[in-house]
């Protein structure tokens, strides 16, 4: 079946590149200067698929931080924006996906709850924004997910319906917000312990296993026989 009516719009992080390391990694630096110490890997995995600047939110009220949420997202985004720079590794499935789509002339926008600059920083640096072009930031809607604005305003700009957009995420927060947008979702499970998550439920399709699960012909075949006819 034809694609000639469908639009896929990508989550970035954790979904389409492995930028998970460099976020906990950009975020111990940030609050380790504000004297916390204690924060680890699995605190910060209970925010994949939050934007930063609510997850900033979360964690300075947690941890009693005086300073201003404008100063700990710049923070956050400079040391965020060096580690990417210095490299950030696609998942090579979703890699193989997006040239497949490409290859047949399907409309794709990434939708993202980073900052614009951080988006672009991470696409350029692996080659992908020969294929996306069409990119919403957090920055750019009001709310983040697992609001649908995001979803909503890259189907706008893609000029599709959203009933003919294919959202691929990575976190329940953004399955969530794929659902409330009317939108159809491949899920692949950043975090293996949420791939029960009730959020997942709504997807069309589910990778349990993750990344270690996906691939691009298993996708791309589930798209094709779901495909909108007009």
């Amino acid at each position: 079946m034809s694609l000639a009516h469908t639009s896929v719009i990508f989550d970035l992080d954790g979904t389409l590149v492995d930028s998970e390391p460099n976020y906990y990694e950009a975020g111990r630096r940030v609050l380790a200067g504000y004297g916390v110490t204690d924060f680890t890997w699995e605190h910060h995995s209970r925010f994949i698929g939050i934007g930063t600047r609510e997850t900033l939110e979360r964690l300075s009220e947690e941890y009693g931080l005086e300073a201003p949420i404008e100063d700990l997202l710049t923070g956050k985004n400079r040391a965020y924006l060096e580690l990417a720079r210095a490299g950030t590794d696609v998942f090579p499935e979703m890699r193989k996906f997006v040239e497949l789509l490409d290859a047949a002339g399907v409309p794709m926008a990434v939708a993202s709850g980073s900052s614009r600059a951080a988006i672009e920083a991470v696409l350029a640096g692996t080659g992908l924004d020969a294929f996306l072009t069409t990119l919403v930031s957090a920055e750019e809607v009001t709310h983040g997910k697992p609001s649908p604005h995001v979803f909503l305003e890259a189907a706008r700009r893609l000029g599709t319906d959203p009933a003919h957009c294919v959202v691929v995420e990575d976190a329940p927060p953004g399955a969530s917000a794929a659902h409330a947008a009317g939108m159809r979702c491949i899920a692949v499970p950043y975090v293996p312990e949420t791939a029960t998550d009730e959020a997942f439920r709504t997807a069309g399709l589910i990778f349990p296993g993750g990344q270690a699960e996906f691939t691009a012909q298993a996708a791309y075949g589930w798209m094709e026989r779901t495909a909108p006819t007009a």
